[in-house]
C-alpha cells in the first residue's frame, strides 16, 4: 500500500521564507534552508518551495538556494514559481531539486508540459493548479490566483496528465487560508478521473482535516504552510494521528 505524503510548503521571497495570507502582510519567517532541515528531521516526506519574488535575479538566487537546500536536506523537494522554460528547469534540477512545479506558464503554453516531460521525465514535473469555485464550476486562476480564466479544473487536469505531468498540486482558492479543511469533493473527483498522484493544498487547520483529505478526498499527499510554520501541528504528532485513523504513512 502506498503511503500518504505530508508536505510543508515554504514561500520564498528574495531568498527568505515569508508568511502571510494570500501573499499579503508578508512577514519574514527565517532562513529557508534551516527551516527545510528542521522539517526533514521532523518527518516531512517532501518539501515544496514556491518563489514569489518578482525580481530579475530570481533564477540565480533560486539556483543558489536550491544548491544550499540539496546539501542540507535528505528528502525530495520541489521548486516552483516563475518557471517557464526548459532552461529554468535544467538549472534547478542540476542544482539538486528533485522536481519542478509549473503553473501559469503551462496554461499559457500547454506544450511546455510535453517538452519538459520528454526532456526530464514525468516524475520530475508537477503541474500546480489554482482553482476557485465560481457559480458551481471550478475555474482555473493564474498569477497566484489573481487572474481568472474560463478553463475548467477537471478538463485542464486531464489535459495536464495526457501531456505527461507526473503529479498535480491542486490548491482550492475557496479553502485557502480558511483553515476549514481541504476541498475534498473536488479532490475525490480529480482522483477518480486521473491516474497520477494529486496533492491537496488549501484549507488545512487541524489534524482531522488531513485524515479527511486522505479518506474522503482520496488525495495522495497533503500540503500545508502556516499550521506547520506556526507549530500549530507537529508533523510527528500528525503522522501518529493519521496512523491511528488507518491512514498509511511513513513514520
Amino acid at each position: 500500500m502506498l503511503t500518504k505524503r505530508i508536505i510543508p510548503c515554504l514561500d520564498i521571497k528574495n531568498g527568505r521564507t515569508v508568511k502571510g495570507v494570500n501573499f499579503v502582510d508578508l512577514r519574514d519567517a527565517g532562513d529557508p534552508v534551516e527551516l527545510a532541515a528542521k522539517y526533514a528531521e521532523s518527518g516531512a516526506d517532501e518539501l515544496v518551495f514556491l518563489d514569489i519574488s518578482a525580481t530579475e535575479e530570481r533564477r540565480k538566487t533560486l539556483a543558489k538556494l536550491v544548491l544550499r537546500v540539496a546539501e542540507k536536506v535528505n528528502i525530495p523537494f520541489t521548486v516552483g514559481g516563475g518557471i517557464s522554460s526548459v532552461e529554468d528547469v535544467d538549472i534547478l534540477l542540476q542544482n539538486g531539486a528533485d522536481k519542478v512545479s509549473v503553473n501559469s506558464s503551462a496554461v499559457k503554453n500547454p506544450g511546455l508540459i510535453n517538452e519538459l516531460a520528454k526532456k526530464f521525465g514525468s516524475q520530475c514535473i508537477t503541474v500546480a493548479i489554482d482553482a476557485k469555485q465560481v457559480h458551481g464550476k471550478w475555474l482555473v486562476h493564474l498569477v497566484g490566483g489573481k487572474v481568472p480564466t474560463e478553463l475548467d479544473l477537471f478538463e485542464w487536469a486531464k489535459e495536464v496528465e495526457e501531456r505527461g505531468a507526473g503529479e498535480i498540486l491542486f490548491t482550492s482558492m475557496n479553502n485557502d487560508g480558511t483553515k476549514g479543511g481541504f476541498a475534498n469533493i473536488a479532490l475525490a473527483k480529480l482522483s477518480s478521473e486521473l491516474n497520477i498522484p494529486i496533492i491537496a493544498s488549501g484549507g488545512a487547520g487541524n489534524m482531522q482535516h488531513f485524515t479527511d483529505t486522505f479518506k474522503e478526498g482520496k488525495a495522495d499527499a497533503a500540503l500545508a504552510a502556516s499550521v506547520f510554520h506556526f507549530k500549530e501541528i507537529e508533523i510527528k504528532d500528525l503522522k501518529e494521528e493519521l496512523r491511528k485513523n488507518g491512514v498509511a504513512v511513513r513514520l
